[in-house]
């Protein structure tokens, strides 16, 4: 009797990990998944990360190319992110033109809190078209 509880208290265990990890992927969607992120223009911080994105690619452009013609930040539309070694986040990005037009930009940046650093991975134009629908 002692044997055969010996080997069902880690099986019981075991079984108890699996099933409280499954509900927390459903719950949260799968572990190092995107989740969108809800409130995007409320939210200080993406409204932040959005601008440092813009800055930092204008940033980049002048020195590179020697552009003065430079984006102007509007705003965070839309956002998702993701746990890696920090958090990545996904930014839909409208800005405006040094025409004036408004447009719509995808930015990739990862942030690590616990050093205090931001890297714009990535920052291009939408494919999107659907400028209006956030307004």
């Amino acid at each position: 009797m002692a044997k055969a509880s010996f080997f069902l208290i880690p099986l019981f265990l075991l079984f108890i990990l699996a099933l409280f990890s499954t509900r927390a992927a459903t719950i949260e969607g799968l572990v190092g998944g995107r989740t969108m992120v809800k409130d995007v223009k409320t939210n200080k911080e993406l409204q932040d990360l959005g601008k440092y994105c813009v800055e930092e690619y204008n940033r980049k452009l002048q020195h590179t190319a020697r552009i003065t013609k430079l984006l102007t930040f509007s705003q965070v539309v839309e956002a998702e992110k993701q746990v890696v070694s920090g958090i990545k986040y996904y930014l839909k990005i409208s800005a405006t033109t040094y025409s004036g037009a408004p447009k719509l930009f995808d930015a990739v940046v990862v942030v690590k809190p616990w050093v205090d650093t931001k890297e714009l991975l990535n920052f291009a134009p939408s494919p999107s078209t659907k400028i209006k629908q956030f307004w």
